[in-house]
């Protein structure tokens, strides 16, 4: 189906928002039929969407979360109160879709994106389910995403730093293009920002009198330590404190995605003013999962998958490694797509990663293994790197690595590099 719909439709970001407004207005708006939690950010959206969507259903509302990019199928890109969406719904959604797209690809100089395509469909998807709520997160950006055309009630951004490169060459210049999710008198929740990205928010929430509520000011991780499968927390929430809640997810990342949630969660319920049910949060958090983030698949010896793609996740991965497990040793798997920081991200894992093996996705846009493979030699040096292209059989490798060499089952393989090595990775190790 990915296959089918990829090659019928572009998929280059259009910095503009006239075929998407157009398609809406068509299709009779379905995005106004539903209040709207919009996330935009570096890193960490989809953990925090997933969240949210959560403890929203744990308050016993039906949620329509749209996160992308996707790991194994296109169909978990729009999901229906928890579940990914069935392959019946996501062809419902396409078919009642297409003829207008076809009219606004006759109107416009620019075809409709596979993006755009997928927006649309997610928007259809939820009025006709019907959902009370949907949980938007943007595919790059902000001002110019497709996901740009709701009007939504909370947003949400959690923290900045570079990565697309057509955002720009500052954290400023990529707030400014993220700030444009924000809305006049609506509640965003800000996750902790460089001083510059938050900056540019402040400015632009006060130019539309759009409520701040700042992680570390308005709300935060209160306490926090590592439990197993996962971490105990203490949050300290727009309206109160929630203890004793256990996230099934690890990285200390994962509790400030935690904490940006539950504010998000109690502005659309409440406003923040007074605490929820701790019960229900506590049961919220308990149900959530992050698929492909620091995903334990196989044990003996344990396999993690870990979609970390920029340096600021690379970052998140390694501290996560130290503080949430107790390797001996650990062997890489790395595969990266070509627009990414291969020098910045491998030179953040060397002193986690005992050794590393190089592979490629099949992804189009991969970096080649061997220029991949230079850079790891120059920062590992040559005896801590293998080179298999073939990602099968770089997991093989790094398996009998392990097994040769950690004591009594101590080592794990971690997979990682971008989410499209992740989901090809998944999908060989989980089916």
């Amino acid at each position: 189906m990915e296959k089918a719909l990829a090659g019928r439709f572009p998929h280059r970001m259009i910095p503009d928002l006239e075929r998407m407004r157009d398609l809406v207005d068509l299709l009779g708006h379905p995005e106004r039929s539903f209040p709207v939690v919009h996330l935009t950010g570096t890193n960490g959206k989809t953990s925090t969407a997933r969240m949210i969507d959560a403890l929203l259903r744990a308050f016993g509302l039906r949620p329509g979360r749209y996160t992308s990019p996707h790991l194994e199928s296109v169909t978990e890109r729009i999901s229906i109160d928890g579940p990914p969406a069935s392959t019946e719904v996501f062809a419902r959604a396409f078919d009642d879709v297409l003829p207008y797209v076809e009219i606004v690809d006759g109107r416009h100089p620019e075809r409709v994106t596979f993006f755009e395509l997928l927006t649309a469909m997610a928007f259809s998807a939820f009025a006709d389910a019907p959902v009370d709520v949907g949980i938007v997160e943007v595919g790059m950006g902000g001002t110019w995403d497709a996901t740009n055309v709701v009007d939504s009630v909370v947003q949400v951004v959690t923290p900045i730093g570079l990565d697309h490169r057509e955002l720009g060459s500052t954290v400023e210049e990529v707030a400014g293009e993220k700030a444009g999710i924000l809305r006049p008198d609506a509640l965003a929740v800000l996750g902790t920002q460089p001083l510059g990205a938050a900056r540019v928010l402040a400015e632009r929430a006060a130019e539309l009198g759009t409520t701040l509520a700042r992680e570390g000011l308005e709300f935060g991780v209160a306490r926090r330590h590592v439990a197993v499968g996962g971490q105990m927390l203490t949050l300290r929430g727009l309206g109160g404190d929630y203890d004793e809640i256990f996230l099934p997810l690890h990285g200390e990342h994962q509790a400030h995605n935690a904490a940006c949630a539950l504010a998000a969660v109690e502005a659309f319920l409440g406003g923040g003013a007074g605490s929820l049910d701790v019960e229900a949060v506590r049961a919220g958090f308990a149900s959530a999962s992050s698929p492909g983030r620091l995903e334990v698949v196989r044990r003996s010896p344990t396999v993690v998958l870990d979609g970390a793609h920029n340096v600021a996740g690379a970052q998140s991965l390694a501290a996560a490694l130290t503080d949430s497990f107790a390797f001996d040793l650990v062997v890489g798997v790395v595969g990266l797509l070509s627009d990414k920081d291969a020098h910045g991200m491998l030179s953040v894992l060397e002193p986690v990663f005992t050794s590393i093996v190089i592979t490629q996705s099949s992804s189009p846009r991969a970096l080649p293994v061997d220029e991949l493979a230079a850079a790891a030699v120059e920062i590992f040096g040559a005896d801590r790197v293998e080179v298999t292209p073939r990602l099968d059989d770089a997991i093989e490798t790094a398996v009998r690595l392990v097994e040769e060499d950690a004591e009594l089952g101590g080592g794990g393989v971690v997979v990682t590099g971008s989410l499209t090595t992740v989901g090809e990775a998944r999908h060989l190790l989980t089916r």
